[in-house]
């Protein structure tokens, strides 16, 4: 199989983040509006946590398909079970929704994104992590503003480390000229 040229696993990061805005947006709607005291709506809270949650799956759909993944079907339910896993914990250890959900969803990414050789999950993983952890300095020093923009960490942050990887791969088995003291290339054996 060809490897996945940038600009279409571009195309699908930024498809499945225009879904997961909406989507984001809403379970955390929905979270504020349960959790508030003022607000005595628990049924629009429901209802928007839940539109939010209907759309996860459809997200790991755009990000499998766009990419090409071999194994789209099996990748998406994969992401749905490993968004849970890691984002219901990280929401509860770091008492706020917005980095459990940039875990969580980041960490389906990790899977549902189409993988070349290059790749590994290694680094997606740690790429994950430094997105989680920047949206949980951000809840904590900008507050609202965070809302914004953490939707587009956690695909963003694995597109980066698939990029960062794909560089030290270039440069470790790229062709390396033997040059002169000016910069010029010396022939071999002159």
């Amino acid at each position: 199989m060809e490897p996945l040229s940038p600009p279409r696993k571009w195309r699908a990061i930024t498809l499945a983040t225009l879904l997961l805005v909406p989507a984001f947006w809403a379970i955390l709607a929905g979270a504020v509006a349960a959790a508030s005291e003022d607000f005595d709506g628990g049924a629009q809270a429901g209802a928007a946590i839940a539109f939010g949650l209907a759309l996860v799956p459809f997200v790991f759909v755009v990000l499998a398909f766009a990419s090409e993944h071999p194994r789209a079907p099996g990748a998406v339910v994969k992401a749905m079970l490993l968004s849970l896993a890691i984002g219901i914990p990280v929401s509860a250890l770091a008492a706020d929704a917005v980095s459990g959900l940039v875990a969580g969803m980041g960490a389906g990414g990790v899977v549902a994104l189409r993988a070349d050789d290059p790749h590994n999950g290694r680094a997606r993983a740690w790429g994950v992590v430094v997105a989680a952890a920047y949206a949980f300095v951000l809840v904590r020093t900008v507050g609202a503003l965070a809302l914004l923009s953490a939707p587009a960490f956690p695909f963003t942050a694995i597109g980066l480390a698939d990029h960062i990887v794909e560089r030290r791969a270039a440069r470790s088995t790229g062709p390396v000229a033997d040059e002169g003291a000016r910069g010029f290339e010396v022939e071999p054996g002159v």
